[in-house]
């Protein structure tokens, strides 16, 4: 079965779902969206408190990564939602959008030129609706609804509080002029309920007759006729499609699916596509350069306070239920900060996520006692990994190896994060909610240094945030042009995660979505807007 539209997109997540919306702005523009999970519907993925939840179930990808080596063997856990929205349909709803330098960093440093701050700035801010806060850093009139969460526990506050009085300043916008210091996050919520892009882009486009949404479409390769992607073939229904694309393919699977595309239909390394029997169409750097953010939980027993996870109540779901408000339009991961491990850095180092409950191994567990966590995460990563096909047969998971600490700077990092977090959350306003450091197990009053690099070693997650797979660039490590163009292949481009050289200092569902906006604009062809563009559009 074959059909024909102008624009092919592969994945509704956080930077497909943009990307769809944004062309069909234009009724002669045809597109098709393919996603091979679901519709986002369940009670699990609207309150914000559930989505650990979704976890190892029919929604997740449930990937695995190799065994790393720097973490006794173990094996790391990677959830990615598979539904409309993707990850930000699974997410903390954490809307950090990095660091400026950051992406100063990818115009500087890898040749992506019109991704510096600058750059970029004018795309989150038309992306964003937020509810408090407005110009010059933030849109007010953009489909992504952003609030300051509706309930925050009490343990939260008193951690910020202790942070302050601990040397570090009150942050009350982590995303405007400087991205240092202490506070709570802002969430992608609207009346204590996760807003996702599924819910910010696609659900307002829904009606339009230029856009078709497939769910359940798994897709098996890009079809390439001389040198041109002319289509993407697919699977849904027990029946085999082909998709024409008339204009372009545009890939939006993320930093495992999108890469393991690309070498499924003959874009990657050479050798590596040989070894499989893969003909080679473009020998390109694909599946290289991936890195994460490794988070470490440290939790402490607590006294004359509550527990979020003993928040999971009939009576609490029929109040979330009725008015959106309760434990349960908490986001788990409620506050925390940036800061640097060291002197002489560009900028933070480490981020701290702050939750009202014990929560490591990815979720939230029965409480032994009342927990309180504080995770640690680096942000600026300079182990470097790479992904490879373990098969031809796209059903397969891909071989993911994270390669966390494997350059040792990162380990030195983490734990100076870690001894500066310990030091933050035991003085001020949270030492009377204290009762003792439960993880790490310590014969000491505080961790050694050797303590804690073993700690780290054995509870090391991911944060959620891979890129890089498909690097942007102008040199032989990218994969893409700045225009994400897939080099070597016309009629091909990578929106999504993957094309970030460098991850961003903050969690990276922001990002991707401003990724997705601006390569909406270049699939259009249409200028950059600036600042001054869109304050006198607003």
């Amino acid at each position: 079965m074959s059909e024909s539209y102008d624009y092919v997109v592969v994945g509704a997540g956080s930077a497909g779902a943009v990307v769809a919306a944004r062309l069909t702005e234009d009724p002669a523009v045809r597109v098709l969206l393919l996603e091979a999970g679901p519709p986002a519907e369940a009670d699990e993925i609207s309150i914000p408190a559930a989505f650990a939840n979704l976890f190892k179930t029919r929604w997740d990808w449930n990937y695995q990564t190799a065994e790393q080596k720097q973490l006794h063997g173990r094996r790391a856990y990677w959830p990615r939602m598979k539904a409309l929205g993707g990850c930000s349909s699974m997410n903390a709803m954490i809307y950090i959008r990095g660091n400026a330098h950051d992406y100063d960093t990818w115009r500087d440093a890898y040749g992506a030129s019109g991704w510096g701050y600058d750059d970029v700035l004018p795309y989150f801010v038309r992306a964003e609706h937020n509810q408090r806060l407005g110009a010059p850093y933030h849109g007010t009139d953009g489909p992504l609804n952003v609030e300051d969460r509706v309930f925050t526990h009490e343990l939260t506050d008193a951690w910020v509080q202790s942070a302050v009085v601990g040397g570090l300043d009150a942050n009350d916008d982590f995303n405007g002029a400087s991205q240092e210091g202490a506070g709570v996050y802002q969430v992608t919520c609207r009346k204590g309920r996760r807003f996702s892009v599924a819910d910010a882009y696609l659900a307002p486009a829904a009606d339009r007759p230029n856009l078709t949404v497939r769910t359940g479409a798994f897709v098996t390769r890009i079809v390439i006729e001389g040198g041109r992607a002319t289509g993407i073939a697919y699977r849904r229904g027990g029946e085999d499609h082909v998709a024409h694309a008339d204009a372009e393919v545009v890939l939006s699977g993320g930093a495992v699916n999108s890469p393991q595309l690309l070498m499924l239909s003959g874009i990657g390394p050479a050798a590596h596509l040989r070894e499989l029997g893969i003909d080679v169409v473009a020998d390109l750097p694909v599946g290289e350069n991936l890195h994460d953010h490794p988070v470490v939980p440290l939790i402490w027993k607590t006294r004359n306070t509550t527990d979020l996870a003993q928040a999971t109540t009939l009576g609490n779901l029929l109040r979330w239920k009725a008015t959106g408000k309760g434990p349960l339009a908490s986001n788990i991961g409620e506050g925390g900060a940036f800061y640097a491990s060291r002197d002489g850095l560009a900028a933070p180092d480490i981020q701290i996520h702050v939750a009202p409950s014990a929560f490591y191994d990815n979720g939230m567990h029965e409480p032994q006692a009342r927990a309180f966590t504080v995770g640690p995460t680096l942000v600026n990563v300079a182990s470097r990994g790479r992904l490879r096909l373990r098969s031809t047969d796209p059903a397969w998971h891909p071989d993911i190896d994270a390669a966390y600490y494997d350059d040792p700077t990162d380990l030195d990092a983490i734990v100076a994060g870690a001894q500066r977090a310990i030091a933050l959350t035991t003085s001020g306003p949270m030492a009377g909610f204290l009762d003792e450091l439960w993880m790490p197990h310590s014969r000491h009053a505080v961790p050694t240094e050797g303590e804690l690099v073993e700690h780290v070693r054995q509870y090391t997650q991911t944060l959620y945030h891979p890129v890089g797979t498909c690097a942007m660039g102008t040199d032989e490590r990218a994969v893409v042009d700045p225009e994400l163009r897939v080099r070597g292949v016309d009629g091909l481009r990578v929106v999504d995660a993957s094309v970030m050289p460098m991850v961003p200092r903050g969690n990276t569902n922001a990002p991707t979505i401003m990724v997705g906006e601006k390569a909406a604009d270049l699939l259009r062809g249409r200028p950059a807007p600036t600042a001054a563009r869109l304050a006198a559009v607003g």
